[in-house]
């Protein structure tokens, strides 16, 4: 009797540290970033902590909108997406909850790129690209994303449609920035400049500057190492070659920058967990392995970005350190707004 009274001590002890809060040894993430390379990085994070990652993998909408019917019964610990504009918006939806508050988040995550609720995992930049051919060095001087208005540039400009986030996101930005009034004013100097109608997403911009369907298009920067990686094939690998990247706002507040971002649900089953796993995303490990397979720049100091990012963009560009990445989520109606008076398709 003495021998079982000490087994059913353990399996009690071992069952409380495992199943303290029902599911201890698990993290539920639905996952809107689509690249192979993040479930292996979760595979890495399940075997240095015993923690399994049960991924759920969609397209955002269809991601949030579970998380919203699900309210109260979440199943979700993160939502993982890629723009801190979709973060915002499920904040303001009442969908998620604080708690990415630890000391090593902090330490890694510099303020404008957080709140208690989500944070950034790796970063990108909103850019122009130019043909060389086509655009000279005297049209770019000073150049910034209030001067895609500028007259200079009509029927020489593309970029996605108004429905894309990323677009939400900048305009969000312009808004913050510059006021709803003179963005709503500068989105029609953009329709105005457009060689056609919105179409395709960021590498197809990059792709008719290349075909010169367009002098300048805007774009993120991680696409441009995508293509000339050569996993999108020879063809959008040459279209790469025949682009310059170029950072807008060196002279004043500094080039638009968004991020991949892990949002707390709430009523997330596996609280502790979930920190754990941001936590992880955010060591140099992880970090590197963002940068070398999905060509982000990385959140953390201390980490370089790929040497298809460095050679072909650089990394000597002043960025957006002053524009708080929650004000996207904030101002995206509006922006939606400003882009449909302008009759931005």
């Amino acid at each position: 009797m003495g021998i079982i009274t000490i087994l059913v001590s353990f399996f009690s002890v071992f069952a409380n540290y495992v199943f303290a809060d029902g599911h201890s040894m698990e993290v539920n993430v639905f996952n809107a970033r689509h690249y192979k390379a993040d479930a292996e990085l979760y595979g890495k994070f399940t075997n240095k902590t015993g923690i399994k990652v049960n991924l759920i993998n969609g397209k955002s909408g269809a991601l949030e909108k579970r998380i919203i019917e699900e309210g109260a019964d979440a199943t979700a610990d993160l939502y993982i997406t890629a723009d801190a504009g979709r973060c915002g918006a499920m904040d303001s939806k009442g969908t998620l909850q604080g708690g990415l508050t630890s000391k090593a988040i902090k330490a890694a995550v510099p303020k404008n790129f957080r709140t208690s609720k989500w944070v950034g995992i790796a970063k990108r930049a909103r850019i122009i690209y130019y043909s060389p051919e086509r655009v000279t060095g005297a049209e770019l001087s000073g150049m910034t994303y209030e001067g895609l208005a500028d007259p200079k540039w009509k029927g020489r400009l593309v970029i996605r449609k108004s429905s894309n986030i990323y677009n939400k996101s900048l305009v969000a930005s312009l808004i913050k920035n510059n006021g709803k009034a003179a963005t709503a004013a500068w989105a029609e100097g953009v329709v105005a400049n457009m060689a056609r109608t919105p179409t395709g997403n960021d590498r197809a911009q990059i792709m008719a500057v290349a075909a010169g369907e367009a002098d300048i298009a805007v774009a993120n920067t991680y696409y441009l190492a995508l293509m000339l990686s050569g996993k999108k094939g020879a063809e959008q690998q040459e279209a790469a070659k025949k682009v310059k990247a170029f950072f807008p706002n060196q002279n004043d507040r500094g080039t638009h920058m968004n991020v991949s971002c892990a949002a707390l649900v709430k009523g997330a089953p596996n609280k502790d967990n979930a920190v754990k796993l941001v936590e992880f995303l955010l060591t140099p490990e992880s970090q590197e392995h963002f940068t070398n397979n999905t060509f982000e720049f990385p959140m953390i100091d201390g980490v370089s970005p790929s040497p298809l990012v460095v050679n072909n963009l650089g990394l000597d560009f002043k960025q957006d350190m002053k524009t708080k990445l929650a004000s996207y989520g904030k101002n995206q109606a509006a922006a939606v707004e400003v882009m449909t008076a302008a009759g931005w398709k």
